[in-house]
Order: structure tokens, then C-alpha cells, then sequence
């Protein structure tokens, strides 16, 4: 029996692309992906000049970075698993 994601062969894997895709679109139309929400945050930011600036953007990738490596190992290591033949 077969357990790839949702069907067999090229089904599945156009399933798989089809479900990557809509969550990249859904977390790309949420409101903070933006981080506009906060005016006071925007404002003090806008204030501070473009060495604080580049500052917060290099603060915001640090702290995104690990958390992106481990999402990315996880669904990584749940595909594996899912494409791994039965032993």
C-alpha cells in the first residue's frame, strides 16, 4: 500500500505543492506579517534613522532564523517519513 500524501504519484505531489501554496498565501495575508500593527512601534522605527534601521532588520532575521530552521527540519523529517517505504 502506498501512503504518499494524498494519492499516488503525480496526484500527490501536485496535492502537496497545491497545500505548501495556500499556506504561504494565508500567512502572507495576515495583517502583522506586515508589521504594521503596532503604530508606536512603526513610528518609534521611523524615528530612529536607517542605522537603527538595519539594526531591527538584522534583530528581526536573528530571531526568525532559528525558528524557520527548525520548522523546516520538522516538516522535512514528516516527509521523509511519509514518502519512507513500509518495512
Amino acid at each position: 500500500m502506498n501512503m504518499r500524501f494524498g494519492g499516488h504519484g503525480k496526484v500527490g505531489v501536485m496535492r502537496l505543492r497545491f497545500a505548501i501554496l495556500a499556506v504561504v498565501a494565508v500567512l502572507a495575508m495576515a495583517r502583522g506579517a506586515f508589521a504594521q500593527g503596532c503604530a508606536l512601534c512603526y513610528t518609534t522605527a521611523a524615528a530612529a534613522g536607517p542605522a537603527a534601521a538595519r539594526s531591527l532588520d538584522l534583530g528581526i532575521l536573528t530571531l526568525v532564523t532559528p525558528a524557520l530552521v527548525l520548522f523546516l527540519a520538522v516538516i522535512f523529517m514528516l516527509y521523509r517519513r511519509a514518502t519512507a517505504p513500509a518495512a
